[in-house]
């Protein structure tokens, strides 16, 4: 099935998946169970299921603190502002010389650096992981969408200037539709880390819920059942959100040959 004809399909895309995930955790339960592995080394994921449907409420409480109020809002606010700055950027030769550089230098800076003293700064509530997410978002997005303003050839632009279009007529006729596989490569990349850096951001602070404040405390007590359940929530609000993003660019860029090949 995966090397036929239908290997595009998009119910193959889905049931190829599938399958080898159910496999893996089918070896999983085999080896935990058979072996008498520990609880406290590793659960085994009916133990994990069993804790996940018997938490809920907390597991939903910590996904609203970590995702919704640190990570969803914090991706948003760098985007909206990583997707200004390109534009100034692309207007002025200066800044493009001068911050991408800077873009790329703060992009490499640890997480582990930066979390701390933005929870210092914002305190220890949501804002704080959303300053933290703001940080990692920013710069892959401005990247991306500044590469991807400059992806046209001189024909295109020159047959606008053919057409007397002024800068915001090609800008949002020709060299922003011609950028949005670049803008939402780089929201794509975001989304992982918008909830990476919201969780590590909480264990360095945080009220009494987050999905990083009950990781580091489940740990300290070995209830590691407790921490792959918070585990399995960030797994499935992680890969809903890029696959969200996904769907929104198979919406905005039909028209571009990766969109076709996937159909």
């Amino acid at each position: 099935m995966a090397n036929g004809e239908g290997r595009d399909q998009a119910l193959t895309r889905f049931v190829v998946p599938a399958l080898f995930g159910a496999s893996l955790l089918v070896v999983w339960e085999g080896i935990t169970r058979g072996l008498g592995v520990p609880g406290v080394i590793l659960p085994a994921p009916s133990a994990i299921w069993e804790t996940f449907q018997a938490n809920t409420e907390t597991l939903w409480k910590d996904f609203v603190q970590t995702f919704v109020k640190g990570a969803l809002r914090g991706y948003v606010i760098g985007a909206m502002a990583a997707f200004l700055v390109a534009l100034l950027v692309d207007r002025s030769d200066f800044l493009r010389r001068g911050l991408l550089p800077v873009g790329n230098f703060m992009a490499a800076l640890p997480i582990v650096g930066i979390a701390p003293i933005l929870v210092m700064w914002f305190g220890f509530d949501w804002q704080s992981k959303a300053a933290v997410v703001v940080v990692m978002v920013f710069f892959p997005i401005l990247v991306n969408t500044v590469e991807g303003l400059r992806a046209t050839d001189r024909m295109q632009r020159d047959l606008m200037t053919t057409y007397a279009a002024n800068y915001w007529q090609s800008l949002l006729k020709l060299r922003l539709p011609a950028a949005m596989p670049f803008v939402f490569n780089g929201l794509k990349i975001s989304t992982t880390l918008a909830l990476i850096g919201a969780i590590v951001a909480e264990f360095f602070g945080s009220p009494i819920q987050g999905m990083g404040f009950r990781i580091s405390t489940e740990v300290g007590r070995l209830a590691l059942d407790m921490v792959w359940a918070e585990i399995l929530v960030a797994a499935i609000a992680g890969s809903a959100f890029y696959g969200f993003v996904a769907l929104v660019e198979s919406i905005v860029t039909f028209w571009h040959p990766s969109q076709r090949r996937r159909r």
